[in-house]
């Protein structure tokens, strides 16, 4: 199998250095997926761009789309980044794992974002009536089915990038459940 090496700063364009730059004023460091995305002169930029895009979600909502993509997925490493991104933003660990496994007892709302989230990744864009039908009914709109997909979309892009080039976990582990 072929091995992949982690792009360092010095290895990578200036434009990317400056991104890199700005990911280590902001971060504290460059995760190693983004570094990877750098060895392509426009794959950083374009993917921090859709993630850093405007949305209808909040944050919350973003994350419980990330963490269940993520977990059907297989990537522990977005999985692990996303832990902890979610703890940054108030959701406890027992949360983080009931997201986890698709089932949000403490949310009726998320919940309904996660059964929608789950059926979209398992089936490849195909609903339920269901799941769509709660989805809406759960006061998400047609803005929020956009914005949704865009982050199935950003999410899976980036668990099949990590699931080739298997890049190190460079966050705290999440517990496999």
């Amino acid at each position: 199998m072929k091995t992949f090496n982690v792009p360092t700063r010095n290895e990578v364009s200036p434009a990317n250095q400056a991104i890199f730059d700005n990911l280590t004023n902001k971060l504290g460091k460059v995760p190693n997926s983004y570094s990877f995305m750098a060895s392509s002169e426009n794959g950083l930029a374009t993917y921090l761009a859709l993630s850093n895009a405007k949305s209808s979600l909040n944050i919350k909502e973003k994350e419980v789309i990330n963490l269940i993509v993520s977990g059907i997925n297989g990537c522990h490493y977005c999985t692990s980044a996303h832990t902890a991104i979610s703890k940054l933003n108030g959701i406890t660990d027992e949360q983080v794992l009931e997201i986890r496994r698709g089932n949000i007892s403490f949310d009726a709302k998320l919940d309904a974002l996660a059964q929608f989230t789950k059926d979209v990744a398992n089936n490849k864009g195909s609903v339920s009536p269901e799941a769509l039908d709660n989805f809406f009914a759960a006061g998400y709109t047609n803005e929020s089915l956009v914005d949704t997909l865009l982050i199935v979309a950003e999410r899976t892009f980036s668990n099949y990038l990590n699931a080739i080039v298997n890049v190190p976990i460079d966050f705290p582990v999440a517990p496999q459940i």
